[in-house]
């Protein structure tokens, strides 16, 4: 019973090169579940052991105290005193 189903199930479907390729394919993927899985659970056994410290406690922050600035009021310059001007001569 089992020798016809296998039988008539692999003609039907796929030719025997198909059905290599097909069984390489899935034996590849499982390698491949398998290594990564075996590379992270090393990588998660190794951080068990290390903890990290607690996080200090925040400090309570201090509200910025008000800058002030000082503003002097412009002057008016004070107009400058001229002399007498000089005669000059062209030759």
């Amino acid at each position: 019973m089992t020798g016809i189903f296998r039988y008539t199930f692999s003609m039907n479907l796929l030719s025997v090169q198909g059905e290599g390729a097909l069984y390489a394919a899935l034996f590849f993927l499982l390698c491949v579940f398998i290594v990564h899985g075996v590379k992270l659970a090393k990588i998660g056994y190794r951080t068990l052991g290390k903890k990290l410290p607690p996080d200090p406690p925040p400090k309570p922050e201090k509200k910025p105290e008000p800058v002030y600035y000082i503003v002097e009021k412009k002057q008016k310059r004070t107009k400058a005193e001229y002399s007498e001007p000089k005669r000059i001569k062209f030759h």
